[in-house]
């Protein structure tokens, strides 16, 4: 009987290394083991056994049974091994061969605008200056002068986060304005200060001109001299810079914000004609940024003595002046990921915008 389960188990494993293929080794399987096969109709048989010998012949059956299955699951492996390798050999890229004649990626237009944006200011003089996006309410309300009352702090306006008890938190907000890193650069520099803080700022808001992220970037000059003519002049440099227009219109209106007095809207001469739209002709005005001499309460939050020192402050949308200068008329394709848009809007990445080699690669 021994010599039987010998001669079995030498002929099933013969089958199975001489199985070429996946589909050869899985019959193989089925003439083993399947309900018809060959070790189950050994096993069929233990039933006119005494109990002494259908107890060894089961436990022989069961050996070989598990000896055969070993044998298949490592065939199996061996063969799936190989189709591994035979695909990973016929997918193998040489990187050592040029690149495919595909074309060339695209900078996002608000990429190309800040990238623009800290060109210009660069050459003025200015640099960069990096804040949380996620803030306190001293940075992001109190230290700008922004009263209790006011109606940026309400939830319907601003971002509050969620505070460990499940309840919201009134002292973790996502920044309304990138003017929180104005007053972490006052509390942590000494003037002389002349930074600009482009980045990301949050705003419970969304339509056609509106989205609940957005760009934006201020900039801030604090020192004891500076005064409302250097705004101006700044402002004027750097528009005539971003526009490519000499000279370009400018008009500074009163307003009112909390951190700066006297406060000024900025307007810049464009004609609006067929519903075309024209920067630095005709005249008509529109509004692009808000500016001021910062407020004595902001300089004193900071740590810093109002009476020696005063400076301007301004800021505005990327977006905004994005969609103006190159024409984009809805805020909302910024972030639809549309290939498409990105290719007819996008930018050549390869070269930096600068003042010198031109603001457009």
């Amino acid at each position: 009987m021994t010599d039987t389960l010998d001669q079995l188990r030498g002929a099933l494993l013969e089958d199975v290394s001489k199985a070429e293929n996946l589909e050869a080794l899985d019959a193989v399987r089925v003439a083993a083991l399947g309900k018809k096969g060959r070790i189950t109709a050994e096993m069929k048989n233990l039933g006119g056994l005494d109990p002494e010998a259908r107890k060894q012949r089961g436990q022989e059956l069961n050996q070989l049974k598990g000896e055969v299955a070993e044998a298949i699951n490592a065939r199996k492996v061996a063969f799936e091994d190989a189709a591994l390798n035979e695909q990973l050999e016929a997918e193998r890229i040489d990187v050592s061969l040029p690149i495919r004649p595909e074309e060339m990626g695209r900078l996002h237009p608000i990429s190309q605008t800040w990238d623009e944006i800290v060109a210009i200011f660069g050459e003025m003089g200015f640099t960069v200056a990096d804040g949380p996006e996620i803030e306190d309410d001293f940075h992001n309300f109190t230290a700008l002068n922004i009263p209790a009352e006011h109606p940026a702090r309400q939830e319907h306006d601003t971002f509050y986060l969620q505070g460990e008890d499940g309840q919201i938190d009134y002292n973790s907000v996502l920044r309304t304005h990138t003017s929180t890193v104005q007053i972490r650069t006052m509390q942590n520099e000494q003037p002389p200060i002349r930074i600009i803080a482009p980045g990301r700022t949050y705003r419970s808001d969304s339509d056609m001109t509106h989205t609940p992220m957005f760009s934006q970037v201020e900039a801030l000059v604090i020192d004891k001299n500076t005064h409302f003519g250097h705004l101006k002049g700044c402002l004027q440099d750097f528009l005539d810079a971003f526009f490519e227009v000499k000279d370009l219109p400018l008009r500074f209106r009163a307003s009112y914000f909390p951190f700066t007095e006297p406060s000024a809207e900025v307007d810049i001469g464009c004609s609006r004609k067929d519903g075309t739209l024209k920067i630095g002709e005709g005249d008509d005005w529109l509004e692009i940024l808000g500016s001021g001499m910062v407020h004595p309460n902001v300089i004193k939050a900071c740590g810093l003595d109002p009476e020696e020192y005063q400076g301007f402050a301004f800021g505005m949308g990327i977006e905004r002046i994005a969609m103006l200068k190159y024409g984009i008329p809805d805020l909302r394709t910024f972030f639809d990921a549309d290939m498409r848009w990105l290719k007819h809007h996008g930018f050549l990445p390869l070269e930096a915008a600068s003042l010198i080699r031109g603001l457009r690669p």
